[in-house]
């Protein structure tokens, strides 16, 4: 478990500096209007799609696969719309770590669904939120977190300086944060009642994987760590819907909790976990995290990347 971090004197050594020095940045831009952040989010996300090819192809490539139906001028407007929203996460990520109260207000534009929590809680189980790695997911933690606060479950960063101050960040809206190798630390949380994110929509490797459908992908490596936790007799598991809307306000919609889940049956219970990622990823495809290798791993591991 995280909570309360500290500051060390060590962070002023100067294998530190550049990153006081980005956070200086990205911190002093972060008062600025959001629409002017908005703005430069995008001109950021334009740089990254012309000089990052490789991340430019992975997205292309995802896209093809998922929207086989998707012509090329579609698709190619799409991964510039889903490279600018990549640059815009970098200021919506500030925007969630250092934004006073008062100005998020001004960007919340609704949430609902929140009685599903309630519902769960009332009835002695904690929830475990699935959500789908959209590129505004800082900002949707800290907006969830005006109705309800949460717990993190998540990768600590490399760098023990950006792991401080995203720690910091995050228990903006958090309770405290689970390392994503304590498994007894989330199960503990859930038997606590608490509200628990759990993102389970990228390609983990084919340890604790089914092959399942994604879109239009017929064998996607799929985990069943969610299964590990929804297992449990102290949980529901239920879904979020989150998009950013044209004038720069975010919108949550908690989904009611899957029914009699999760069965005897671990690959219809993990397509049926995609299945709501689909929904979410449905409500703005452009908002998505495509730049991940999600199917790089395949049921033949001698099979040829999609990537290459």
């Amino acid at each position: 478990m995280v909570n309360n971090p500290t500051f060390k004197l060590a962070f002023l050594a100067p294998k530190f500096w550049p990153t006081w020095l980005s956070v200086f940045f990205l911190y002093a831009l972060s008062w600025l209007p959001q629409g002017i952040q908005l703005w430069l989010g995008k001109m950021l996300g334009r740089l990254v799609h012309r000089l990052l090819k490789k991340r430019r192809h992975i997205a292309e490539v995802n896209l093809r696969l998922c929207f086989p139906d998707m012509d090329a001028q579609q698709r190619a407007d799409m991964v510039l719309k889903n490279m600018e929203n990549t640059g815009i996460a970098t200021f919506e990520t500030s925007m969630a770590w250092w934004w006073p109260q008062w100005r998020l207000n001004r960007v919340v534009g609704s949430v609902k669904g929140i009685e599903h929590i309630e519902q769960a809680q009332a009835n002695g189980k904690g929830v475990l939120l699935l959500v789908p790695h959209m590129l505004h997911l800082e900002m949707l933690s800290r907006v969830l977190g005006t109705e309800q606060m949460g717990i993190g479950f998540y990768r600590p960063h490399n760098n023990p300086l950006m792991e401080y101050f995203m720690t910091k960040g995050r228990l903006r809206s958090n309770e405290y944060l689970i390392g994503k190798r304590d498994v007894k630390g989330l199960l503990q949380a859930l038997k606590n009642k608490k509200l628990c994110y759990y993102l389970p929509d990228q390609d983990y490797g084919r340890n604790r994987c089914e092959f399942v459908p994604f879109f239009a992908v017929p064998d996607a490596a799929s985990t069943t760590g969610t299964l590990l936790f929804a297992g449990s007799k102290n949980c529901e598991t239920l879904s979020l819907h989150g998009v950013r809307d044209a004038r720069g306000k975010y919108h949550i919609e908690i989904q009611p909790a899957l029914a009699d889940f999760p069965s005897d049956d671990p690959r219809s219970d993990v397509t049926r976990v995609n299945q709501r990622m689909e929904q979410a990823i449905e409500q703005a495809p452009e908002q998505y995290m495509w730049l991940h290798r999600r199917f790089k791993t395949r049921p033949d591991e001698h099979a040829p990347s999609y990537y290459k």
